[in-house]
């Protein structure tokens, strides 16, 4: 890893070269051992142990989170100085079946996946800490770096919550993060100054009647009706109820009531999600939602039970840490590499980190170019371009060196 100047930044500090190509190799096979052990939140232990063992085996001393599962592990020693640069991954999969078919490394867990990129995001953290501790002992590396593998980032309201109360955040300055885009071309990320994802909540209802024969639904509640109006006017309430820029959003999941044909049930069950694109907005929904499913379910005389469970606010990436990543990529892979991203309806519990220290998260391509195949995150098919894996090290890497002025 001969260190080498690629560009001419303000700052610059001298940059590692290409990845030698029996790293990239071992980050492939590294990243296909995960998707091939997809683990859900907060049982991520042989994701834990696999990084573990890799990080030791380069003379770093990662430590397991206090909740069981995910590490932290410095790259050099913090005195108290300048705050660290923190590189955030998450470990966790999703509890869907891998549907890709001729696939060496698809899942071999029933009914689990990394159809998210969890696996990709936990191989470039690693990757870029391989690198980068190659540096520090070479005395290359300007400032120390902390590296944290997240679990549990599928679970509203996110493993972020528990990793900040293990005290992750202590001595960083800022942090940076990467999400997989299978709509970017690998080689290439997507950048937004301000919201980059939107808040997300879920929303639990219970509505509950007498029950009764569905000859007579005037004498009792018509329950199967009720849940039927809060599927279909909740939304409609709730997005004349903010301004419509904010994107106040409610779509349900799941809808259960009901064994016969011929009888009223007696209770109904109803889940969804909130999101929005606007934190303020965000902040009042609690109100808005429950007022609005309390209006409709009364009106149907149904009593409700309303669980309103608090997830994640938007990822707010700082303009400065945005240019960053910025100077990271245009030094790496040049201008071009970079283009501009939308906002997001997704949520992402990278956010809770923004409400401590200044970030920003890059949306990193992993289509492969060329490809006119149309697909999406959370799907069973999801796989990306392992190239991406290599562009989100060099990323992360040259982020770490030209972060010589500090936050």
């Amino acid at each position: 890893m001969s260190p080498e100047s690629e560009a001419d930044l303000p700052g610059e500090a001298v940059l590692p070269g290409a990845l030698p190509e029996a790293l990239r190799a071992e980050l492939v096979a590294f990243r296909r051992d995960l998707h091939m052990h997809p683990e859900l939140g907060n049982q991520e232990f042989r994701t834990t142990a696999a990084i573990k063992e890799r990080l030791e085996r380069a003379g770093l001393k990662p430590r397991v989170l206090a909740v069981g599962t995910g590490l932290v592990c410095d790259i050099g020693d913090w005195d108290g100085g300048r705050p660290m640069l923190a590189l955030r991954a998450d470990i966790d999969g999703l509890p869907i079946p891998d549907t890709k078919s001729d696939c060496p490394y698809r899942s071999t867990v029933p009914d689990r996946a990394h159809a998210c990129g969890h696996d990709v995001h936990t191989t470039v953290v690693l990757g870029a800490g391989l690198v980068l501790a190659e540096l520090h002992r070479r005395g290359l590396l300007p400032r120390p770096v902390r590296l944290l593998f997240q679990p549990a980032e599928e679970v509203l309201p996110g493993g972020a919550a528990d990793a900040i109360d293990c005290g992750v955040l202590e001595g960083v300055g800022k942090m940076i993060a990467v999400h997989c885009d299978p709509r970017v071309d690998a080689g290439r990320i997507g950048l937004r100054e301000g919201a980059i994802t939107s808040a997300c909540d879920r929303l639990e209802i219970a509505l509950d009647g007498p029950g009764g024969h569905t000859a007579r639904p005037h004498l009792t509640t018509d329950l199967v009706t009720a849940a039927a109006r809060v599927v279909t006017d909740v939304p409609a309430l709730v997005a004349r109820r903010v301004d419509t820029r904010a994107g106040l959003a409610v779509t349900w999941g799941r809808i259960e009531s009901g064994h016969a044909p011929n009888v009223i049930p007696q209770h109904a069950e109803l889940s969804g999600t909130v999101r929005c694109l606007d934190i303020d907005a965000w902040k009042q929904a609690p109100d808005i939602v429950v007022a609005a499913i309390d209006e409709v379910a009364n009106l149907h005389r149904a009593k409700s039970e309303i669980n309103y469970v608090r997830g994640v606010p938007p990822v707010v990436n700082d303009p400065a840490v945005t240019d960053l990543l910025r100077d990271a990529m245009t030094v790496r892979r040049g201008a071009d590499a970079v283009e501009g991203t939308e906002q997001s309806l997704g949520g992402e519990d990278f956010s809770w980190y923004l409400q401590h220290v200044p970030g920003a998260m890059a949306r990193l391509g992993v289509r492969t170019p060329g490809e006119r195949t149309v697909r999406d995150l959370h799907q069973g098919d999801f796989d990306a371009d392992e190239s991406a894996i290599t562009v989100g090290v060099e990323l992360f890497t040259a982020a770490a060196m030209l972060d010589e002025a500090g936050a």
